[in-house]
């Protein structure tokens, strides 16, 4: 991972790195410099470290592992049970339709921005392969049938984030912003007490924002298809897909912001929202939160 850059905008400390294939940025109001530059190395040590043992893309790590046992047991340790008992609960709470093994769909879609739609049978022919109610889970011990594959980038930012922002706390600082890829998390509000001010990106012009929400504690996720999809015969097919059938969910919304108490779990609200299709504002609505749709 490359290193940080810190400088101070007049207003507080800005720390930038590159992880996660997105743009992460921390935003610390205080003067001093000293443990605005601890703060930002411990956050970065912390995502680099997290990168390394979750992504799929690496052949050294505990994931690789899982995906190449072929129908073997694998002994996981406690970060990655929780990590997996988290999993099983969003599956079970979205019925089925949130599912850390349909990953392997990328296979057969490539959202790219392309009109290349795979045909139902190539579909069908990976869904085989997809199902959390196929692997065997019973902590410490995972397995699943060969060809099937895991995949926490659906949850790995949003862990980073509240896992960053928590030793960041342990420093003993609150007026913090954890910035990575538009995931976020607030500790504190700003040092006069005011809310941090979270810009929201308009879904049909990336260079822009179309509204801004005030953040005093606590996270905000997005969901939608900004950067990800498909458009074929003035169709947009976006990369939320149902795990059930293989295609995007029809009629989803183009973007979800949730607030929650935690990024990770903003996170699990926005895409559930996206997951319900036309029925997202219903199900927000009574999840009792604070959001902001774009359909």
């Amino acid at each position: 991972m490359n290193k940080f850059t810190l400088d101070h905008t007049g207003e507080f400390w800005r720390g930038r790195f590159e992880a996660m294939a997105s743009p992460c940025e921390i935003l610390i109001d205080s003067t001093d410099a000293e443990l605005a530059n601890k703060a930002i190395s411990t956050a970065v040590d912390e995502v680099e470290r997290i990168e390394k043992k979750f992504s799929r893309y690496r052949k050294d790590n505990i994931i690789y592992q899982i995906n190449t046992a072929n129908g073997k047991i694998i002994v996981v340790d406690e970060e990655t049970a929780a990590l997996l008992d988290y999993a099983q609960q969003c599956y079970e709470l979205s019925d089925g339709r949130f599912d850390v093994t349909s990953g392997v769909l990328r296979r057969v879609w490539k959202f790219d921005g392309s009109s290349n739609i795979p045909t139902d049978s190539q579909i069908q022919d990976v869904l085989q392969n997809v199902g959390w109610q196929k692997v065997y889970w019973q902590k410490p011990m995972f397995s699943m049938q060969e060809g099937m594959e895991v995949d926490f980038g659906g949850i790995g930012k949003e862990y980073a984030v509240d896992r960053s922002a928590l030793l960041i706390s342990a420093l003993g600082i609150t007026s913090v912003l954890v910035n990575y890829g538009g995931d976020l998390v607030a500790l504190g509000p700003r040092a006069n007490g005011i809310p941090w001010e979270v810009g929201m990106q308009d879904p049909d012009d990336n260079s822009s924002m179309m509204a801004k929400i005030e953040l005093s504690k606590g996270g905000v996720a997005t969901s939608g298809d900004l950067h990800r999809f498909l458009l074929k015969d003035g169709v947009r097919y976006s990369h939320i897909l149902d795990t059930k059938t293989g295609w995007p969910i029809k009629n989803a919304c183009r973007q979800v912001t949730v607030l929650a108490s935690n990024c990770m779990e903003a996170g699990m609200l926005a895409t559930f929202a996206l997951l319900k299709g036309q029925d997202a504002e219903a199900f927000l609505q009574e999840q009792e939160v604070e959001y902001r749709l774009v359909c």
